[in-house]
């Protein structure tokens, strides 16, 4: 803001900075992109742990690759993954179910509440309804939980009327994880558990002998003793709790809790007892006159609801994996999210047909150019040996992309479920082995070499000798291999584009992805550009912030030279963006760097010395 001066005197002026810094991105955030036990269909979710991944996609699944992969990316040091659930067309059903009132004279379909993503795990849920609010006759609370374990939710003073501030279809599907609900009629569901009707003023006899019978298991008891109990209940709280003590104290079956368990609310002026179960046969029924006199024979339901009918969909194909652009299913729901830099399909590589896997690697590798992704693929499941790999790599040749590499042999590791060794994908290990390398060294760093152990990794599909290794390291294969001391560690870092008939300028692995890295960051670093006038000023401030940014690069190794002007250049003035570029409204930034390869052969010179001695 410019100061008008008005008295003699210093006046102070802050000016903006013409400095704007360019953010480094991130370089190991991974996509996995398969099938899932369950989750959300075709919608991108981040996780930090493999702890988030079994809560949301429930964990390792034999027919899940994906699953495993993505345990061992986190084993291996990754940090950030993102998760697409892809699911076979036309496969997958959600577990439901219905919940009835009979608040009316006829049983009445009231709500039906359906598990939010589709697939056999859906029968877990259960849901708990009552009417312990401040509303008692209008609301109800919803509790829903999965008997596996992971969910957990709690819904308070829903109405089942639609103009109502806490209508239950706006409450729950605006807040749940787990299911969604419609309101079919303005009643509320009944409660679950043993509901008595309105008790008067005045408690009836509870000195009388009661039979309580929950699931199979039957008992007698008198609710209240004058010697053994006290102080006589008064009002229906005082009720609940000497009913809840009494009914705790009958002995349970051996390993249940039916009885020990149970629990006796009270709402209003009415009770609702609940057994100590979430099997739906355990309902409570209290049965004889005693109990008819006590009005504990009203609405009688299972200790929760279950759902049932859920259907895990088939295991998706390659048109299912590749997804559509406009719907953003499969690889394609990766579209709108920013931070993704390594795509890892661990299902392909099981397809018996070579076309299938190369359609879907072919389709990822456009996605990868497009979204400066780098892919990492799994050799198939067939090459058991050096020449099955050596003669189907010619089939890859269609698909050799500097933004993919492709790993060699399966990895043989401990299967969690069953105890016993199994070969799994080497993918989601190595997109681990990225992070870690990374995250201790940079992009810039191959992820290969003695540093790169593959933790979990017990053995190798394929044990590989030097002279084996040979003939793939050059065809762009990269394999794993098992050293002594050592164990297995990846052992090559080319992209497939990286055989030496090639002679491609992005034959390595970390040159194509330090590039990646740069561009995205100049991306993003340099949108203040846009609508600016195109002038020197402009120029010059470009020049600064990018020159900035790679000097901070070259400082931690990032590039070849011991001086930046022999390490990296930024041009852009009069040279790079003319006259003709000003009139149309673009500015040219041309930026150079000399990127670190990896010694990927180590020659020894050694040379024998004879009849020379010092004297």
């Amino acid at each position: 803001m410019t100061t008008t001066p008005t008295y003699p005197g210093v006046y102070i002026e802050e000016l903006p900075s013409s400095v704007r810094t360019i953010g480094t991105v991130t370089t190991s955030v991974t996509a996995f992109v398969g099938r899932t036990r369950r989750g959300p269909v075709d919608r991108p979710v981040t996780i930090t742990s493999f702890a988030d991944y079994e809560r949301q996609f429930g964990g390792l699944d034999p027919q899940s690759p994906v699953s495993y992969s993505v345990q061992q990316f986190f084993v291996n040091g990754g940090t950030v993954a993102v998760i697409v659930r892809a699911v076979a067309a036309g496969t997958g059903k959600s577990a439901t179910v219905t919940l009835h009132s009979t608040e009316s004279s006829t049983e009445t379909p009231v709500l039906e509440v359906t598990a939010e993503q589709p697939g056999a795990w859906g029968a877990g849920l259960r849901l708990s309804v009552d009417y312990d609010t401040t509303a008692p006759e209008s609301t109800f609370n919803l509790r829903v939980f999965d008997i596996t374990g992971g969910v957990s939710e709690f819904f308070s003073g829903l109405s089942p009327k639609a103009g109502d501030p806490n209508f239950a279809e706006t409450a729950v599907n605006g807040g749940s994880d787990a299911i969604r609900v419609k309101v079919l009629a303005e009643q509320r569901p009944d409660p679950v558990g043993t509901v008595s009707k309105p008790f008067a003023a005045t408690l009836p006899d509870l000195t009388r002998q009661i039979e309580v019978k929950i699931g199979t298991a039957q008992r007698t008891f008198r609710i209240y003793d004058a010697e053994q109990d006290g102080k006589a209940p008064v009002t229906v709280t005082d009720l609940a709790l000497l009913l809840e003590r009494k009914l705790r104290a009958l002995p349970d079956a051996p390993g249940r809790r039916v009885f020990a368990g149970t629990t006796v609310t009270a709402f209003g002026n009415r009770l609702q007892i609940v057994a100590g179960s979430n099997d739906p046969a355990d309902t409570v029924r209290f049965v004889g006159e005693a109990a008819n006199n006590l009005g504990l024979e009203s609405g009688v339901n299972p200790p929760v609801f279950a759902l049932a009918g859920g259907e895990d969909g088939g295991a998706p194909g390659p048109t299912d994996l590749i997804g559509s652009e406009p719907e953003k299913s499969g690889i394609q729901a990766l579209r709108d999210v920013q931070d993704v830099n390594l795509l890892v399909l661990p299902e392909i590589s099981a397809y018996p047909n070579i076309e299938d896997q190369l359609t879907v690697l072919s389709a990822a590798q456009a996605l990868a150019e497009e979204k400066r992704l780098f892919v990492i693929a799994d050799a198939p499941q067939t090459w058991s040996s050096v020449d099955a790999a050596r003669a189907g790599l010619s089939a890859f040749d269609p698909v050799r992309s500097n933004h993919s590499a492709l790993y060699f042999p399966q990895l043989e590791l401990i299967d969690p479920l069953t105890g016993r060794l199994r070969s799994f994908p080497p993918s989601g290990t190595i997109a681990g082995v990225y992070a870690r390398t990374d995250a201790a060294r940079g992009v810039w760093k191959a992820p290969a070499g003695t540093e790169t152990p593959l933790s979990g990794v017990r053995a190798l599909g394929v044990k590989l000798t030097d002279k084996e290794n040979g003939l793939l390291n050059p065809l762009g294969l990269n394999c794993a291999r098992s050293f002594p001391v050592v164990g297995p560690v990846v052992w090559g870092a080319r992209t497939l584009a990286g055989a030496d008939a090639l002679q491609s300028e992005w034959k390595y692995i970390p040159v194509r992805r330090l590039a990646l890295f740069i561009e995205e960051s100049l991306y993003r670093g340099l949108r203040w550009v846009v609508f600016e006038p195109n002038d020197e000023r402009l120029w010059s401030q470009i020049r600064l912030n990018v020159e900035a940014f790679l000097q901070k690069l070259f400082q931690q190794g990032a590039f070849q030279g011991t001086t930046p002007r022999a390490s990296y250049f930024v041009k852009c003035d009069s040279s790079t963006t003319t006259q003709a570029d000003i009139d149309r409204g673009v500015v040219n930034v041309l930026v150079g760097f000399a990127p670190v390869k990896p010694a990927e052969f180590v020659v020894v010179q050694i040379e024998q010395m004879a009849g020379q001695f010092e004297a």
